[in-house]
């Protein structure tokens, strides 16, 4: 606890990159749930541009309740 899961159209991301990632979203998740760095998980999933609606749009769609950001690009309508 906790577990971040991020969805991505595919790219390939340096060690830097990854690096980068994994301290700025480990650094925001342990401050705001008081928790470890060692109880932070962190997992990349790259989808691909043709699958982003039926996979990850469907799934924003359907959890709208549970978003604390939604994508800009996103019409609710």
């Amino acid at each position: 606890m906790p577990h971040i899961h991020v969805r991505h159209y595919p790219r390939n991301f340096t060690e830097e990159q990854l690096r980068a990632i994994d301290e700025a979203v480990t650094a925001a998740v342990t401050s705001t749930f008081a928790t470890g760095e060692d109880t932070v998980s962190i997992s990349l999933e790259p989808v691909t541009p043709e699958d982003w609606d039926s996979q990850v749009l469907a799934e924003i769609a359907a959890r709208r309740d549970e978003l604390i950001k939604a994508p800009g690009y996103w019409n609710e309508s």
